[in-house]
């Protein structure tokens, strides 16, 4: 299920939405805490994701704009929980318990990015750009 082209594009074009979360993150740290600022580039990067997946992954969709945009949003509302939940754990219980000091926020992060790959395509191809 997982080992497919649509998986490989899907890994690609979340991978460069990932990396617009990532950064945008650190970005938004300047001016903000970072539990605001994982959720704000959680955001950004979930735009970007929304139009590289349309655009390059399930370009085949034929499901309304509008039901596309909504099970997108709720699809990443259960991977923001997912990853706001991870990121801060790791970055204020786990880490400091196993001593890491040093990069703890990226690294709590980078993680926390990771995490919900699986479960966001699924949804993405049940649910957002499902064919009608």
């Amino acid at each position: 299920m997982f080992m497919n082209k649509q998986f490989v594009k899907f890994l690609v074009t979340g991978g460069t939405a990932a990396a617009v979360n990532f950064f945008s993150r650190i970005l938004y740290n300047q001016w903000t805490s970072f539990s605001t600022a994982v959720i704000l580039a959680y955001l950004t990067g979930m735009v970007t994701a929304f139009f590289l997946a349309k655009t390059f992954v399930f370009k085949e969709n034929t499901q309304p704009l509008k039901h596309s945009v909504l099970f997108f949003v709720l699809v990443n509302l259960v991977a923001v929980v997912q990853t706001y939940f991870i990121s801060l754990g790791m970055a204020y219980y786990l880490l400091p318990a196993l001593n890491v000091t040093f990069l703890t926020k990226e690294i709590s992060h980078a993680v926390g990015v990771v995490v919900p790959v699986f479960t966001s395509y699924l949804g993405h191809k049940h649910l957002s750009f499902r064919d009608k």
